[in-house]
């Protein structure tokens, strides 16, 4: 059975998780974790940006509590995520997905 679609509705306060692909790591260096960081600072601070309310990132996955203004969820997540996933996986000469896909597998991101 297909997944309900999410709200996505500017306004909304959202808890977003993301888990790396079959669990696992999705931050291996600190420096990885501080441009993701940064990354998402950059989002909030745009004009339109998010409120960010809490975040917390683990090797594996991430939580984030945040309510978007003018973009929709769906934008700021594929921006974060997507730039991430280039960074690491030119960092570790990987190829490939680096989250688990919301669709397929039913975790990611997942909009509580």
């Amino acid at each position: 059975m297909p997944r309900q679609p999410r709200l996505d509705v500017p306004g909304l306060l959202h808890h977003v998780m993301a888990r790396g692909i079959e669990g696992r790591e999705i931050f291996r260096l600190n420096k990885e974790r501080d441009e993701f960081l940064e990354r998402l600072a950059d989002m909030v601070n745009e004009k339109g940006g998010p409120d960010l309310y809490a975040w917390a990132l683990m090797s594996n996955h991430f939580h984030l509590l945040l309510r978007p203004a003018e973009t929709h969820l769906a934008t700021l997540m594929q921006r974060l995520m997507t730039a991430h996933a280039l960074n690491f996986n030119k960092r570790h000469k990987r190829t490939g997905h680096l989250f688990q896909n919301s669709e397929s597998q039913g975790d990611a991101p997942v909009i509580l």
